[in-house]
């Protein structure tokens, strides 16, 4: 087991250059947890930000000293962990715990997919049509949360080898980055791993245009 220093190490290196990855819906993915991927749990990913010295820079024993100073806390970590209270787990614990509770609204869609036709416009539909067809988008953004939690390289302009950093003799890993939910979109501006993309419109451009071509550039 490393120690609070191996920790911060381990996740400092990779948030500086990144754009911060939603949590919606996060309470139905599937291990693999910030851009690349490299966190196995929620309770993994909520040690990152608070041990990273890019970010909280707080070793989580520090963290948990601090917040049982506080009367507040302290009662109510004995509340939610009877027995042990306030420790660097718990946190973990309790910040997944909550991010699990942060879901998407219920759109337009969904009501249209209900069966109510006048819910969304014609255009909507006819998008809808070439995004299951001709534009491929399902292939990466199916289900209900329009993910398939895996990770591609979608051929951006970028010196950030995403999961390549973490599985170098997989060549097809190189630049890739996890795919995110589609749900509440337009809330989420900029988008990509970086933020390198300002709008939609901008991004719509960027796919049918192919990205940069290279091995690690995804089939589809």
């Amino acid at each position: 087991m490393g120690g609070a220093a191996e920790g911060r190490d381990r996740f400092a290196k990779y948030h500086a250059a990144r754009n911060a990855p939603t949590i919606l819906n996060q309470a139905w993915g599937d291990k693999h947890y910030f851009w690349d991927g490299r966190a196995p749990t929620l309770e993994e990913q909520a040690k990152g930000p608070i041990e990273a010295d890019v970010e909280m820079n707080l070793p989580l024993g520090e963290a948990a000293r601090r917040l049982n100073g506080i009367p507040e806390y302290r009662k109510w970590f004995d509340i939610a962990f009877p027995g042990s209270g306030v420790t660097g787990e718990n946190i973990v614990r309790a910040i997944a715990t909550f991010e699990r509770t942060v879901v998407s609204s219920f759109s337009p869609f969904d009501t249209w997919i209900e069966g109510d036709e006048k819910a969304i416009s014609d255009s909507a539909k006819r998008g809808f049509a070439v995004f299951n067809g001709k534009g491929n988008c399902a292939s990466c953004r199916s289900g209900w949360n329009f993910t398939d939690n895996k990770l591609h390289d979608i051929g951006l302009d970028t010196t950030d080898i995403g999961r390549g950093k973490l599985a170098p003799a997989n060549p097809k890993a190189r630049h890739s980055f996890k795919t995110p939910s589609l749900r509440d979109i337009t809330q989420r501006a900029p988008y990509m791993h970086n933020g390198s993309i300002a709008d939609i419109e901008s991004v719509m451009i960027h796919y049918a245009a192919g990205g940069i071509e290279r091995p690690s550039l995804s089939e589809r």
